[in-house]
């Protein structure tokens, strides 16, 4: 049975034309409807009640025929290296995990949000991927996420967020529009939280089309590939998305976007031990590096309970590093943070 509130209408899910729209029909001036924007929007207000230049009787009708639906908090765990991961709570009950992630000189604070509740790609390395795709997002469930780290990040640490990456839980290419949504939300200045989209990185496992899509919808954000082999044969074992969407599929597909957008594309790479770190891996990927300019982030793997995988030993990880390197290939090796809450790199999934 549905609740009062979620019988109403999302108030959140309306553009302004449609919310100008409701409230002449309300008998309100449309001006109003900016008004309303502003604080939806720009102050993340999550309740009419907080809307303190509309009068009384707005609020009233507002609250009348919309709801306001909130992400909240639900679990908040510290690291050690201060990272802090959130595990929030939808207004249907349903849980999904963010993550605030300090760069060690605290330069760089960086939110990973979620874009899905669970995942349907289930690559065999992913603690998310062992759990079903129950639903997406919408675009003010992932804009709230940020609203909430931004707001961890100013108050335990006095610095601003700096970064948002889409990491977290699910494909946000399967969630397509909303995902495009929230980024617009996050980046708007006048109706949105003012940050750049090139500080906003959207993550894919590798959905050819939708990065084609991407090109012709002349998105500004960032894109980063979740790569993690440099051949088919390997990329099938731990990719199952691979069999449909293969790296010559996914190289025109990149082609196809780097021409149409000009940005360089960042190839997200994990470094299983013995599996695709050897000095072999790593020509491979060279090649693939010159499909259009990128990138490559070699990430330690994390431990996650009952997948066999190991993270590479440093002399191999480095040794693949600097292979790279010498071959003209723009490398960072970003070290694990917030390991000991479950909060790295492909542990995320509510445990």
């Amino acid at each position: 049975m549905q609740t009062n509130a979620q019988s109403k209408t999302d108030i959140r899910t309306l553009s302004l034309e449609k919310l100008t729209d409701s409230l002449v029909s309300m008998g309100e001036k449309g001006f109003r409807a900016k008004q309303v924007y502003e604080w939806l929007w720009t102050k993340s207000a999550w309740s009419f009640e907080e809307m303190t230049n509309l009068s009384k009787g707005l609020r009233e009708k507002l609250n009348e025929q919309f709801s306001i639906r909130p992400i909240v908090i639900d679990t908040e765990q510290h690291s050690k290296d201060r990272t802090i991961k959130f595990r929030f709570r939808l207004h249907d009950g349903h849980l999904v995990e963010g993550v605030l992630i300090p760069s060690p000189d605290m330069e760089r604070m960086t939110a990973c949000v979620s874009s899905q509740v669970g995942c349907s790609l289930a690559c065999s390395f992913c603690a998310t991927g062992k759990m079903d795709r129950l639903r997406n997002l919408t675009a003010a469930e992932i804009y709230d996420q940020v609203v909430i780290i931004k707001r961890a990040s100013e108050q335990n640490y006095e610095r601003p967020l700096t970064n948002i990456v889409y990491m977290g839980m699910g494909e946000p290419l399967l969630n397509y529009r909303e995902v495009l949504s929230s980024c617009d939300r996050i980046s708007d200045m006048r109706y949105g939280l003012g940050m750049a989209a090139k500080r906003i990185t959207v993550s894919t496992a590798g959905i050819a089309k939708m990065i084609r899509k991407l090109a012709d919808d002349d998105t500004r954000f960032n894109l980063a590939l979740s790569l993690h082999a440099a051949n088919d044969k390997k990329r099938n074992e731990i990719m199952a998305i691979n069999e449909t969407n293969s790296l010559s599929v996914l190289a025109d597909a990149l082609r196809y976007y780097y021409d149409a957008v000009k940005r360089r594309v960042t190839y997200e790479y994990i470094a299983f031990n013995f599996f695709n770190d050897s000095l072999e891996d790593a020509a491979e990927l060279v090649e693939f590096c010159k499909v259009v300019p990128c990138k490559v982030n070699i990430i330690e793997y994390n431990k996650v309970e009952g997948i066999d995988f190991l993270k590479s030993d440093e002399d191999r990880l480095l040794a693949f590093q600097n292979y790279l390197e010498t071959h003209g290939v723009t490398t960072t090796l970003r070290r694990s943070r917030g390991k000991d809450i479950d909060a790295a790199c492909g542990q995320l999934a509510n445990k």
